[in-house]
């Protein structure tokens, strides 16, 4: 009898046991279940090489084929704008960010004004023939050259020379006789520049000369070369222009709520891109009495010795001028920190410091210098903004629906096109007209880039170059015509420098210019894709537009020729 209880009892925890075993691990699993599926119902994934893919389920990365890797779900407490980044895609897209504004507090009441190096015109002068003739020999060729005063320009056939010097040798004989007759004569020849000695050698031979030559009056760079060899010239015809470089002028843009702080004789701080960590001290020479009724700025000058040769025209400066009252709060931030549409500029601001989360600002800009750009609106002291990287992080907002570049409203996954159907077109049809034949010469030259063919890539850039010039006559907006001047002065570097690495670097900045100027243009039939490669532009990467979705990169040809990737597309 106790033995059937032992077994009964011993039967029952077993039953007991198998139990919680089957019905309890079924629960366990049955939850764990349910909160993994909780978890992963909102799971994206993306490509560690191209994060601006985003997929909902795994699978493999349509540009590279990888394979693609969960990405960092949005956490809570973000903002409508706000977007998150995974740590993995901001170290793979090399996205940088800069804190802006420290220097504010560090200057203090100081005027920070743009500009560039021109030519000091008092200095200039033009090189004339003084008197008539064929140009037989030219040795001056081309601009830049160095020339002296007093030496050989040009050999001329000139006829009324040489009936002039017939003169002398028949006055010469009659001098003793006719003394008046024969000092009018050398003074004939005297005034087409003849030296006492060129007028005595021919007096003594008896002999004329056919070819005479005509020598610099002044020293200095050749700015412009006017006349060529076999051309016929009048007197005063101006044979070269020549700028005297021992002195230049630095011209700045000062706008009309700055008026009342410049002063004549003022100092002025001058840095430049090229010499970085070195300041040059000057003062405001002129201020222009008239101000420029479309730009609303005015022109301050400030004259700056050259002796060294350091400053070259063209170059890009600023100029600091401290100690004056001033209330308003200006940031400088790098050029690849703005993204350009139609009439809106914006950045992306880092909200949080500790985590890779961003937010869309529209911003107004001053103005640009070199590469980099003045901030009047939307930024404040201390906002941590991308400096490196802003099209990746832009495609990211695109892509999770958020305000970007395209999407100013945000709300609406943006798939590339849909962004440029929305803008509103604003040029004219003849200057969209235009624009696309500029496209055209674009193109040609993003192939000569793939080629490595530098001569046919400066032949393209002209053609582009004058298409831009002819819509910079049409009444454009403002915005729009800063980008056709930074397009034109991109296209001017690529032309007068026939190197293909220059070229290149150049071709960074006209994209970025050419893809802002595209989305105001009604593209037709055409379908053009944004490609980027990250190594480009010293691994700060660049993009470029094709009509071909297949890559084939301008910035390193056959070194690199399928680097990169369709960031997006524009129908």
């Amino acid at each position: 009898m106790n033995k059937n209880i032992i077994y009964i009892g011993i039967a029952a925890l077993v039953g007991l046991l198998v139990g919680y075993i089957v019905f309890g691990t079924s629960n366990t699993i049955k939850e764990d279940k349910h909160e993994h599926n909780a978890e992963t119902a909102d799971q994206m994934w993306t490509c560690s090489m191209h994060p601006q893919i985003m997929q909902p389920e795994p699978g493999d990365c349509p540009i590279c084929g990888m394979d693609l890797i969960p990405a960092a779900s949005v956490g809570d407490g973000l903002t409508a704008d706000e977007f998150k980044l995974t740590k993995n895609a901001m170290a793979l897209a090399n996205i940088q960010t800069t804190i802006i504004g420290n220097h504010i507090a560090e200057e203090g009441n100081t005027i920070t004004l743009s500009g560039k190096i021109v030519e000091n015109e008092e200095a200039n002068a033009t090189q004339a023939s003084y008197f008539e003739g064929r140009i037989e020999r030219l040795y001056v060729n081309y601009e830049g050259q160095e020339i002296r005063k007093g030496q050989k320009l040009a050999n001329i056939y000139a006829p009324n020379l040489i009936a002039a010097q017939q003169e002398l040798i028949t006055a010469a004989s009659l001098k003793e006789s006719q003394p008046t007759l024969y000092t009018a004569v050398r003074n004939k020849l005297k005034l087409w520049k003849l030296s006492e000695k060129q007028i005595d050698a021919i007096e003594s031979s008896g002999k004329t000369q056919e070819n005479f030559p005509i020598y610099a009056t002044v020293s200095g760079t050749v700015s412009e070369v006017i006349s060529a060899e076999g051309d016929y010239i009048k007197q005063g015809q101006p044979i070269v222009k020549v700028s005297n470089l021992s002195t230049v002028w630095a011209e700045f843009d000062g706008y009309e709520n700055q008026i009342s702080q410049f002063k004549k004789g003022q100092k002025i701080t001058i840095t430049t891109n090229a010499y970085p960590n070195k300041d040059f001290n000057a003062k405001i020479s002129f201020i222009d009495p008239v101000l420029n009724a479309k730009s609303r700025t005015l022109n301050v000058r400030a004259t700056l010795n050259n002796q060294d040769d350091i400053f070259k025209p063209g170059m890009f400066v600023t100029g600091k001028i401290y100690g004056v009252e001033t209330n308003t709060k200006q940031f400088t931030v790098p050029s690849s920190a703005v993204l350009w549409t139609g009439e809106r500029s914006v950045v992306y601001v880092k909200t949080n410091p500790d985590e890779p989360i961003f937010e869309m600002r529209e911003i107004v800009l001053k103005n640009a210098n070199g590469d980099m750009y003045t901030i009047l609106e939307g930024l404040d002291h201390g906002d941590e903004i991308v400096t490196n990287g802003t099209f990746t992080v832009d495609a990211a907002a695109q892509l999770q629906g958020k305000k970007s570049m395209m999407n100013k409203e945000g709300g609406k996954t943006m798939t590339g096109h849909e962004g440029h159907t929305e803008m509103k077109m604003e040029l004219s049809t003849s200057v969209q007209k235009d624009f696309l034949s500029a496209l055209d010469s674009y193109l040609e030259m993003k192939d000569a880039l793939v080629q490595s063919n530098a001569s046919q890539v400066t032949i393209h850039a002209k053609k582009m170059s004058k298409a831009l010039k002819v819509i910079m006559n049409e009444e454009v907006k403002a915005k729009k015509k800063t980008h056709l001047t930074r397009s034109l002065e991109m296209l001017d570097g690529i032309v007068k420098k026939n190197d293909i690495n220059n070229q290149r670097a150049h071709f960074v900045v006209l994209s970025e210019n050419v893809l802002s100027l595209i989305s105001q243009v009604d593209m037709k039939d055409m379908t053009m894709y944004v490609q980027r490669c990250p190594m480009a532009n010293t691994n700060k990467g660049a993009i470029w537009l094709s009509t071909e979705k297949e890559i084939r990169n301008p910035y390193f040809g056959d070194a690199m020729l399928t680097c990169g990737s369709v960031i997006d597309t524009i129908n």
